[in-house]
């Protein structure tokens, strides 16, 4: 809610709908999770959620990094589950167009290769605009499919003559490891992490791999105004939306 770009953003509403709650209902739509919970240290959204019927639970205010939320929220669920978990995927409160299938796409990874700790999914940018937009994290990848570098600014660049050049931006869905997740908890804040603002920086940064999955799907994420009457028009016809909205 103290969103510095856009104050209450979670609570802003996208065809009457708190863009919160459209995460929410959308992501527990998801046939390869277990539970859906909504991570927050705000009282507005733990009663929103409460008042919809979802699963809410309260976090500290301190946390810098949603990672970081997660991993207490993660924490949490195991003590009422009275059990740990496996994997716990994080989807971001901005992220009102996430579908089931994005998620389960984010989650193969982890049933193919044992040695996989954390999946970023991505998405091609279809615009300049959007490529330069410092709002959106755009990132590179090597040849296997991980990440080479998260950064605001467009990479790689446009400025060498080349007339087209892979143009990728970060979709907030991460699934990590429930292991790995607490031992990145853990792991002090790097250089690059805070520079970009984009805590997968720490883990390129210690030599660890971030795996990116290609997103089947359009999303995009909401940070500004702007973002959100973008948004609003994209998902006019979103068939998903018409099976939880009135």
């Amino acid at each position: 809610m103290g969103s510095s770009r856009f104050p209450g953003k979670p609570m802003a509403k996208i065809h009457g709908i708190p863009m919160i709650g459209h995460c929410y209902y959308r992501t527990s739509m998801c046939e390869d999770l277990i539970e859906t919970y909504v991570a927050t240290c705000d009282q507005k959204i733990y009663d929103y959620i409460q008042s919809i019927g979802g699963k809410v639970l309260m976090t500290a205010n301190t946390h810098e990094r949603a990672s970081d939320r997660t991993a207490e929220a993660m924490l949490k669920i195991e003590d009422i589950m009275n059990e740990k978990i496996d994997i716990v995927v994080m989807v971001q409160g901005d992220e009102p167009m996430v579908t089931p299938r994005m998620i389960s796409d984010s989650l193969k990874p982890f049933k193919i290769d044992k040695s996989v700790n954390v999946v970023n999914l991505m998405a091609n940018i279809e615009t300049i605009e959007e490529f330069e937009d410092p709002n959106e994290v755009k990132v590179v990848v090597n040849n296997y499919s991980n990440a080479i570098y998260f950064s605001r600014e467009p990479i790689p660049s446009r400025k060498k003559g080349f007339k087209k050049v892979p143009m990728l931006k970060q979709v907030c869905v991460i699934p990590f490891r429930r292991d790995y997740l607490i031992k990145f908890n853990k792991t002090v804040e790097t250089d690059l992490e805070k520079i970009e603002s984009v805590d997968m920086m720490r883990i390129i940064e210690n030599d660890e791999k971030v795996h990116m999955v290609m997103s089947n799907g359009t999303s995009f994420s909401v940070d500004t105004q702007a973002d959100l009457h973008n948004v609003e028009r994209k998902m006019e016809n979103d068939k998903l939306m018409k099976t939880y909205i009135d």
